[in-house]
C-alpha cells in the first residue's frame, strides 16, 4: 500500500551533491519543516525535463514564501541529478535528491516497473506535502499522465 495522509515519512537514505556527495536521512530531510517532495521517473526524460521540474523551478519562490522547502527525487545516481539540475537552472535550495536503488520509492509504496522501457525499477510520478515528517497530502499520477503532481496543482491545493 502506498503512503497516505497521516502516515509518517519512512526512513531511507538519499544522496545529493553539494561540494561533494552527501547522504541525508529522510527523517532529517522532512523533520521540523514543511516540505514538498516531487518525484519523477527519470532525470532527462521528456515530461520530467520539459514540464515537471521546470514548473517547480518557475514557482520555487512561491513555495518558499509559504515557508515550504522543495526537493526533487528520482531513481538515478547523485551525479545525474546534479547534472540535470544544472541543465535546468535549478535554484539553490531546491534539492535534487538521488534514490539510487529506489529504496525510498519502495518504502513509500510508489515504485513502478519501467523495465519495458529499459529503465528498471523507478519511482512513480508524484508529489507529496509533509509537515514535521508527517504526510499531509499525496498526489500520484496515473500512468502516462502529468496533472496532479505539477507545481501549479500542488500550489493550488496548498492554498485551498
Amino acid at each position: 500500500m502506498s503512503i497516505q495522509p497521516g502516515d509518517s515519512i519512512p526512513e531511507a537514505i538519499l544522496q545529493y551533491i553539494e561540494d561533494g556527495v552527501h547522504k541525508i536521512d529522510t527523517l532529517t530531510l522532512f523533520g521540523d519543516k514543511k516540505m514538498v517532495l516531487f518525484a519523477v521517473p527519470g532525470a532527462f526524460t521528456p515530461t520530467c525535463s520539459e514540464r515537471h521540474l521546470p514548473g517547480f523551478v518557475e514557482h520555487y519562490e512561491r513555495f518558499r514564501e509559504k515557508g515550504i522547502n522543495v526537493a526533487c527525487m528520482a531513481v538515478n545516481d547523485p551525479f545525474v541529478m546534479q547534472a540535470w539540475g544544472e541543465s535546468q537552472h535549478v535554484p539553490r535550495g531546491l534539492r535534487m535528491l538521488a534514490d539510487g536503488n529506489g529504496d525510498f520509492a519502495r518504502a513509500l509504496g510508489l515504485q513502478m516497473d519501467a523495465s519495458g522501457y529499459g529503465m528498471g525499477t523507478r519511482s512513480k510520478r508524484f508529489a507529496l506535502y509533509a509537515e514535521n515528517g508527517v504526510v499531509r497530502a499525496v498526489w500520484v499520477e496515473a500512468p502516462g499522465e502529468f496533472r496532479v503532481s505539477s507545481a501549479e496543482h500542488v500550489l493550488e491545493q496548498l492554498s485551498a
